[in-house]
């Protein structure tokens, strides 16, 4: 499992507010744009590449789903 951890680059471009990462090394064919992530897939549609864009807005989003969901043991 390690191996695959170590194949998945994490960037983000504060310029340009995106966050995005490497899932594989295989070669890009196509992308999809899903409302703010655009996902790149394979010729043999697996995913290799993804893209969040609007990063601040959604992390944001998701940081406060995750505490609304999460309630912590006293």
């Amino acid at each position: 499992m390690r191996k695959n951890l170590d194949r998945i680059k994490i960037r983000y471009d504060s310029e340009s507010d995106v966050l995005s990462w490497e899932i594989s090394k295989r070669p890009i064919d196509y992308a999809v744009e899903i409302g703010n992530m655009v996902l790149h897939f394979s010729p043999d549609n697996i995913p290799v590449y993804v893209e969040i864009l609007e990063a601040k807005k959604f992390l944001g989003k998701t940081q406060k789903l995750i505490k609304e969901k999460i309630t912590l043991p006293a």
